[in-house]
């Protein structure tokens, strides 16, 4: 399962500004709009070694909210912030990687549920 932006708040199991729960899919923390609203959005790269690149394009609402470091793994981070974190099966990102013509995020999603697939 994959939550871009507002997908990671839904996925998430607590949200501030304003305060409230997610579905708690994923053992994260999010803060709303904690770098800006929609129009502060911009093109940046975030790093990703475990992408296969320090650093792989993303676009629009990056860092839209900000992601504690509490799920299990940190797969890519801005300025040292959590962007891109998995956890089990779920995958949760703080921009949106389905904007770029780089798909490894939606490949690292993909082939987990192709393994999962083979072994059933």
């Amino acid at each position: 399962m994959l939550g871009t932006c507002a997908g990671a708040i839904v996925l998430a199991r607590e949200v501030t500004n304003p305060a409230g729960r997610g579905l708690g899919l994923i053992d994260i923390a999010v803060e709303r709009n904690a770098y800006g609203r929609q129009v502060d959005s911009f093109v940046g790269t975030v790093q990703a070694p475990d992408l296969g690149e320090s650093c792989p394009r993303s676009s629009s609402a990056l860092r839209r909210s900000g992601v504690s470091g509490r799920a299990s793994e940190v797969l890519a981070t801005l300025a040292g912030e959590p962007v891109l974190v998995r956890q089990g099966n779920v995958v949760a990102a703080t921009f949106h990687p389905e904007l770029t013509e780089d798909d490894r995020v939606h490949r690292l999603c993909f082939e987990g549920a192709g393994r999962q697939r083979k072994s059933a």
